[in-house]
Parts: C-alpha cells; sequence; structure tokens
C-alpha cells in the first residue's frame, strides 16, 4: 500500500511538533543543575514514563516483535529479572545517591575510593554507552528508510539533528517532558497495531491464539540449565537483575533521571512503577511478533531480517493515517532514546572530566561547555550509527551485548563501594578491569548467552577488588 501524503503530513507534523516542544525548556536552563538536573523538580510519574522511555528506543519497537516472530515470548523472562532489579537497586543504591548533591553516578565512586577511580568508571560509561547508542540510532534508518524512502544516512541525520535541537537547548526538562509525550504516543501507536493486526486476520484472536499455540509461539517460560541460552528463566531472573542493577544503578543515562526526582521516596516510586510499565510494553510488542506471525505465516527472509517486519507490515498493510501514527510512534521511542543519550554522555563529560580540573568555571561557561559536549556527542553517535551500517545483526541484541560487556565491571565496583569498608581505590582497579577482561573474553571467545554477562562479570570484579585489597 504504501505511505501517501496524508501519513507524511502526520510524520512531518509529528517531528515538527515534538522539537518545537522541546524548545519551550531552553529559557529555563540558568545553571548546571538547571541543564542537568532539571532543578530537582520533576514528579515521579514524568520520571517513571521517562525511564521508560530512556530503555525503550527503537531497538525494542522494531526488534522486539522481530524476536517474536523468530521465536517465542521467552524474552519475558528476562523482564522479570528487571522486576527484581529494580528492587536491589531501591534498598542498595539509591540511599546512596541522594546523600549529598550529586550530579552523575561516578560522583558517589570518588566519594568512596578517589578520583582515578571514578574517572575511569566514567571513561567506560562514555565508551560502552555511545557504541550500544550508536547501534540505536542506526536501527531508526530501518524505519525511516522503509516509510520516507530515503537512504539510511540521511534518515539518520534527519533524527539526529532534530533530537539535538530540543536536546541542545532545553537540558534534562526537555528530555524527560518531552519523553513523557513521546511514550504516549508510542503506546498508544502500537496498541493501535495491535488491534489492526488481529482485524486484518481472518478469524480474529481465535485463529491467532490457536496457530501461535500450535507453533509455540505462545511458550514463555524455558527452566533448561543452559548458559548458552540467552532466554531461560535462571538466565532471565538472574541475569536480567544483574542486567537491570547495573543499567538503572550505576548507568548515567538512568541514574541522571532518578537524581532528578523532588525526594528519594519519588525516585523509587518511580523506579518500581516503571517496572510495571515495562513488563506491560515489552508484552505488548512480543504479541505484536506473534500476530505478525500469523499473519503472514511466512519465513523472515522474506523481509530481509526480522527488524524489518514490523515498519514493512506498517508501511505496506496498514491503512492510511493509522501508518502515519505508527511511523511517529516509532521515531518517537528513537528521539526519546537519543535525547536521553546526548545528555547523560554530556553530564559525565562535564560533571566528571572538566569539572575536577577546572573547579573554579563560572556558571556561564559550565552552561556553554555542556551545550557543546552535546553537539559533539551528537556527532559522535552519528559517525557510530553510520558505521553501524550493514555491520550488524538483529539490533536489540547487538545494543544490549555491546553494554553488557562493561555493566558487570561497573556495578562490580560500585558494590565494593557500598558493601565493603575493606576495599580501596587501587584493589577496586584490580578488579574492574579483571571484571571488563572477563566479559569482553565472554563476548568475543565463549558460547555463553549475553544475559549471563553482567552476572559473572560483577562476580568476577567483587571477588577480585575485595581480595586485592587485602
Amino acid at each position: 500500500m504504501g505511505l501517501n501524503g496524508f501519513d507524511l503530513a502526520i510524520i512531518v507534523l509529528y517531528l515538527a511538533g515534538i522539537t518545537l516542544f522541546g524548545l519551550r525548556f531552553r529559557k529555563r536552563q540558568r545553571s548546571l543543575r538547571d541543564y542537568f538536573l532539571a532543578d530537582r523538580n520533576i514528579p515521579w510519574w514524568a520520571i517513571t514514563l521517562s525511564i521508560v522511555a530512556a530503555e525503550t528506543s527503537t531497538l525494542t519497537v522494531i526488534s522486539i516483535p522481530g524476536l517474536a516472530y523468530d521465536t517465542n515470548l521467552a524474552f519475558l523472562q528476562l523482564v522479570f529479572g528487571y522486576l527484581a532489579g529494580r528492587v536491589i537497586i531501591s534498598f542498595v543504591l539509591l540511599p546512596h545517591y541522594f546523600r549529598g548533591d550529586l550530579f552523575t553516578a561516578y560522583e558517589l565512586i570518588e566519594r568512596r575510593f578517589g578520583r582515578r577511580l571514578r574517572s575511569l568508571t566514567a571513561g567506560l560509561f562514555l565508551l560502552t554507552r555511545a557504541a550500544a547508542e550508536g547501534v540505536r540510532v542506526y536501527a531508526v534508518s530501518i524505519v525511516v528508510a522503509i516509510a520516507l524512502g530515503t537512504g539510511e544516512i540521511v534518515s539518520i541525520a534527519i533524527i539526529v539533528v532534530l533530537t539535538l535541537l530540543y536536546t541542545f537547548e532545553g537540558g534534562l526538562a526537555a528530555v524527560i517532558w518531552t519523553d513523557v509525550v513521546q511514550t504516549i504516543i508510542y503506546v498508544a501507536g502500537t496498541a493501535v497495531g495491535l488491534v489492526a493486526i488481529v482485524h486484518r486476520v481472518p478469524g480474529g484472536w481465535n485463529t491467532i491464539h490457536t496457530v501461535a499455540a500450535n507453533s509455540g509461539r505462545l511458550r514463555v517460560f524455558d527452566f533448561a540449565f543452559d548458559f548458552t541460552k540467552p532466554y531461560t528463566f535462571w538466565a532471565g531472573l538472574l541475569g536480567g537483575a544483574f542486567l537491570t542493577t547495573a543499567s538503572h544503578g550505576t548507568d548515567q543515562l538512568i541514574v541522571q533521571r532518578l537524581l532528578a526526582a523532588r525526594s528519594q521516596r519519588q525516585s523509587v516510586t518511580a523506579l518500581l512503577s516503571s517496572g510495571v510499565a515495562i513488563l506491560f510494553q515489552f508484552a505488548l510488542f512480543l504479541m505484536i511478533g506473534v500476530m505478525l506471525f500469523v499473519y503472514y505465516r511466512l519465513p523472515s527472509s522474506s523481509f530481509g531480517r526480522a527488524d524489518r517486519i514490523y515498519p514493512t507490515f506498517i508501511v505496506s498493510q496498514m491503512a492510511h493515517g493509522v501508518s502515519g501514527l505508527l511511523i511517529a510512534a516509532i521515531l518517537a521511542a528513537a528521539m526519546s532514546n537519543l535525547s536521553a543519550a546526548l545528555n547523560s554522555l554530556a553530564s559525565t563529560s562535564i560533571v566528571d572530566f572538566y569539572l575536577p580540573r577546572n573547579p573554579q568555571a563560572s556558571e556561564r561557561r559550565r552552561l556553554q561547555l555542556s551545550r557543546l559536549s552535546t553537539f559533539l556527542w551528537a556527532m559522535v553517535l552519528f559517525g557510530l550509527a553510520v558505521l553501524s551500517l550493514h555491520k550488524v545483526g538483529r539490533v536489540v541484541e547487538v545494543g544490549l551485548q555491546i553494554a553488557s560487556v562493561a555493566y558487570g565491571g561497573l556495578l562490580g565496583v560500585f558494590l565494593l563501594g557500598v558493601m565493603t569498608r575493606r576495599a580501596n581505590q587501587s584493589g577496586a582497579i584490580v578488579g574492574l578491569f579483571c571484571g571488563f577482561a572477563t566479559e569482553l573474553g565472554l563476548w568475543l571467545f565463549t558460547p555463553v548467552a549475553w544475559t549471563w554477562y553482567v552476572a559473572i562479570g560483577t562476580g568476577v570484579t567483587f571477588i577480585a577488588g575485595y581480595v586485592s585489597s587485602l
């Protein structure tokens, strides 16, 4: 069927509208606290939706349906671990973050160990977050290229430039409040897509349920003790818990949002409620994939890659108007994640690297450099996204694998800091390198599933760091 002028008008209207909405916050940025923490005045429900948007990205919207299309609902086991990880963060890490006026997660490391380890952990975050985000930005090109027919590089440039505009000007306040709007748009758009697919399958839900059940697509649990399978109950619960404790407890992308809450209690409420929202959201995207399997009943090779199935269906099969809405919804997820990455990368660059060496810099100078850093990171992510073209497989798993390689070392260091008194900076640095090397080795040279990387890396980091400290 393809998109028509009405669909394109909806997409253009969305892109222009969300950019202008984000630009409304530029006048409120008078200090570093305003720019990177939104003056710690964001209500918990807005942070909830922003966390959901920040960890969703285009990878979720297009790759999770493709994953369910190829396999089943086993990915949900990982989401159960996501919920457990949030509980751990609420009791173990968040109390430490709210003891003092912190801007980044890595200031806590300096307070406990020293500046050298703070720089190492912050630098590791910058490297791995940029690499993982480059893959996420690349995923946008799949959607835009299919929808608008533009080249992949032009597609990436459109999203990067528009997102940069409001992130550059409005800081974290613009990021969070545009996240709220974008989350509503892409969840509502996905729900519309789900209803539309049900109506397009002869026999509706009954046919979908019967065919999906007979093909094993509705299977959720796998209790096998197999370290090479990424989606088992044990890998999901344990691996997912470690992954989330690291990603939401040590990664500036999420920690920055938690620090923007009005109080520790509101921060905990936002974190836990985001877990419930994520469970609903992943179930929704997985069901889209199952329904598309029933609708097409064709091997995914017909689409080139499973990641292309959902956007191809939207463009070729959905009614005009609905197609435009759903493409706009996918772009909403892309822009919300990209804006979060830009702001967190900039905050770590300025707060963890520039300010310790230039503590006397004026507030105006700090704000100018923060905006410059945001711009430079946008250029870096654009370059990494272009390099990712044709070099990655199923994008959601590649993005998670890259992030997971560093998370074990980071989480191990944070746990050494908050759970032991005998660990020192030199020992923690040894542990960090041991954990990172272990995870890198697991990724490159073993068949161990990526869902175990963080759990194993955390254990190695903690034990090596503690023993070295003794």
